[in-house]
């Protein structure tokens, strides 16, 4: 299938300025994959980190950034028997390639069917930040009923989640957060919640078994303190300064240190999908804007102050409609912002 797409790109890193909307081939799907038509694009950290130059695991601009996407398979490639076009599927990519377009190709096997409670809105919303507060509180720490778990940034994208997903599992869930946030979490089964702008959670919470932190720093020699000595801190920050600090303090003093980055799953997502649809899992969308306003999306995203997500929409445009030419991402007034 060949055809042309809009897609955000950057030809160097930089603020969300440089990020910009261009026309270009559409992706074809290779062995394994399908060609998913994209209805709506998380937004994570992790994407304004890879705009910065923070992130380069992905190599050099250009490249069109976004993990999270909800949308609907187009075409697909050989080899795959999990899906046909017409799928309603959602989940997680990687750039060069990136989710901030109108057309993804993914592998199969990182996909799973958009759980039917949920808009496409929504569903763009789960993978990244619910992969990286199920993967390791299920896979890694393995938590159960009668534990106490501390989640740092507690009503942030990955902590609200990690919230529910640590009280499905029979937790007592301690969260730390603004107070303003504080009835926000309680509505979604915090047990206990720190105004860490008020108290130190070091001195305030003690005897945990799991420390979930996407915050790093400091937060990590202090979050040591509060565990038990069996207890495991889950480092899911994905990227930041040199762990090796307190990964030498948490060897010395017989603790579990874990510094983890989510896979992208699609069989992993599908028990992410029973816990939505059981109603034990909500995920909160903070804002949504289109796609050509990714700059300004980034600049909330940097603010650290978002609750839940945010999300870009993507309307298909008719394919009969006038070619659209390379123009600058918006900010939030609807002037351009010039490329760096």
């Amino acid at each position: 299938m060949s055809g042309r797409m809009q897609a955000i790109s950057q030809r160097a890193h930089g603020g969300p300025e440089v990020l910009e909307v261009i026309e270009t081939d559409r992706p074809v799907p290779g062995p394994g994959e399908v060609l998913v038509r994209v209805h709506a694009a998380g937004v994570n950290p992790a994407d304004w980190k890879r705009r910065s130059g923070l992130l380069r695991r992905f190599g050099e601009p250009p490249f069109t950034l976004g993990l999270d996407l909800s949308g609907t398979v187009e075409t697909t490639g050989e080899e795959v028997t999990r899906f046909r076009p017409g799928d309603a599927v959602y989940g997680a990519v990687r750039p060069p390639r990136g989710a901030y377009a109108e057309y993804v190709t993914a592998p199969q096997d990182a996909l799973a069917p958009v759980p039917p409670s949920l808009d496409h809105t929504r569903a763009a919303a789960l993978p990244t930040a619910a992969l990286t507060a199920w993967q390791p509180l299920v896979r890694v720490a393995g938590v159960h009923p009668g534990q106490r778990v501390l989640v740092h940034a507690a009503a942030g994208g990955v902590g609200h989640l990690a919230v529910q997903i640590a009280k499905a599992r029979g937790a007592y869930v301690i969260g730390t957060a603004r107070r303003a946030k504080h009835g926000f979490l309680r509505d979604l089964g915090a047990d206990e919640l720190i105004d860490y702008t008020m108290t130190d959670f070091a001195a305030a919470a003690r005897d945990i078994d799991v420390v979930l932190d996407p915050i790093a720093e400091e937060y990590g020699p202090r979050s040591l303190d509060t565990l038990r000595p069996d207890g495991i801190l889950l480092d899911v920050r994905g990227t930041g300064p040199d762990r090796t600090a307190v990964r030498e303090q948490a060897t010395a003093r017989g603790l579990r240190y874990v510094e983890f980055g989510f896979t992208p799953s699609g069989p992993d997502l599908e028990e992410i999908t029973g816990l939505v649809e059981d109603g034990a899992l909500r995920v909160v969308v903070d804002q949504t804007l289109p796609l050509a306003d990714a700059a300004k999306a980034h600049e909330l995203s940097e603010t650290g102050r978002v609750t839940g997500k945010i999300v870009l929409t993507v309307r298909q445009r008719s394919p009969e409609g006038p070619s659209v030419v390379t123009h600058r991402a918006r900010n939030g007034s609807g002037d351009d912002i010039s490329p760096g």
